[in-house]
């Protein structure tokens, strides 16, 4: 099986389930004995989506159909998630009741709002990474140093990010098992003065242990965007299989080419990350996008990438280096006037860790 054949299998894997047009064509494909197992493990894990690729089988009855030594490491590994995701909604539950004793509402964010919220049949579906909460930024450090007080601790040096930072430093605690970023704004500059905190503070919802996290409109929009423009997606016509099956269990809620509309300054980042997870999700009828010319020409460029994983690795690379290029000369100019900026600079130009992450040697966790 080729990257590209081994992708959309699993991106229609991922939705039988709810779709049974392509739960006869998983199937097929199962019988025919064709599937190229290890490079299936390689995909769903490079895109976080082993343990969901495993349930959708479970669900559908298609387990006996794969190796039964692949079937038992599935198993453990899913269930090992499941363990890790059932901590985290507890350590979510402890940070909620603590940060609402001292009068601050997190909203909570990504994975461990999904969670929170039961957007999956089986929580060990989902891999989470850190635990996301957004707060408004007037309150952001009073956050982190009630968290502080209660056996958290930053893992990067104090004073280390410049005064516009999106989230506070991660903060770990050698007794919990993830760590915790504090959000003040969902996107970077210049884009976060047209969706912010003000914006969605509004639509929050009730999840679990009355925590709070956002109504199915803005959990849409707030998980493409976090792609699309602070990772750079959109100018790398990238993608990962986790959140777009988070946008796909999103839909058979709500129509997402509504909730996209309401942002028409965002439309075509949002409109071709749907249009993106319509093609491998093989069009499931929830995951309407609109095929207009952009999106036409997003979609030709993607398979382009798809079809030639050496071309989309040396272009993104260089895109990747331009972009790390066009930060260094902000913060370097920045710094000129601006003292923060001056150690904040500093750092990360020493710091292999984020040298590596803009390059895309490692990945974000969400």
């Amino acid at each position: 099986m080729t990257y590209k054949e081994t992708l959309f299998f699993i991106g229609k894997c991922l939705t039988i389930t709810h779709e049974q047009h392509n739960k006869i064509i998983v199937e097929n494909e199962l019988k025919s004995n064709r599937i190229n197992w290890d490079s299936v493990v390689k995909v769903s894990t490079a895109h976080y989506v082993f343990p969901a690729l495993y349930c959708n089988l479970k669900r559908a009855d298609f387990l006996h159909y794969l190796p039964s030594e692949l079937v038992e490491y599935m198993i453990h590994i899913t269930d090992l998630n499941r363990e890790r995701n059932q901590q985290i909604i507890e350590q979510a539950k402890e940070i909620n009741a603590l940060l609402v004793s001292n009068n601050v509402t997190p909203i909570f964010l990504k994975g461990t709002g999904n969670l929170l919220e039961d957007l999956y049949e089986d929580i060990g579906e989902r891999m989470v990474g850190d635990i996301d909460f957004i707060v408004s930024d007037k309150k952001i450090k009073k956050v982190a140093n009630v968290l502080k007080l209660n056996g958290y601790y930053e893992n990067e040096l104090s004073g280390v990010y410049p005064p516009n930072f999106r989230h506070y430093p991660r903060l770990l605690n050698s007794k919990k098992i993830s760590a915790v970023e504090i959000h003040q704004k969902i996107i970077e500059l210049p884009f976060d003065k047209n969706y912010n905190y003000q914006d969605i503070k509004g639509t929050i919802k009730v999840a679990k242990y009355n925590c709070k996290v956002l109504d199915s409109n803005n959990q849409i929009v707030s998980t493409i965007l976090a792609k699309q423009l602070n990772d750079k997606w959109y100018s790398l016509n990238n993608f990962d299989l986790r959140s777009q099956y988070d946008i796909y269990l999103l839909s058979l809620k709500i129509n997402p080419l509504i909730s996209i509309k309401l942002h028409p300054i965002f439309f075509k980042e949002l409109n071709s990350f749907l249009g993106i997870g319509s093609y491998l999700f093989n069009f499931p009828p929830s995951l309407k996008y609109d095929k207009n010319k952009k999106s036409k020409k997003y979609i030709k460029n993607f398979f382009i990438k798809v079809e030639n994983p050496r071309y989309k690795n040396l272009h993104n690379n260089i895109l990747r280096f331009m972009f790390l290029i066009n930060l260094i000369t902000f913060y370097f100019l920045k710094s000129t006037y601006d003292k923060k900026y001056r150690i904040y600079l500093k750092n990360k130009i020493t710091d292999m860790d984020f040298i590596k992450r803009k390059f895309g040697f490692t990945k974000p966790t969400s």
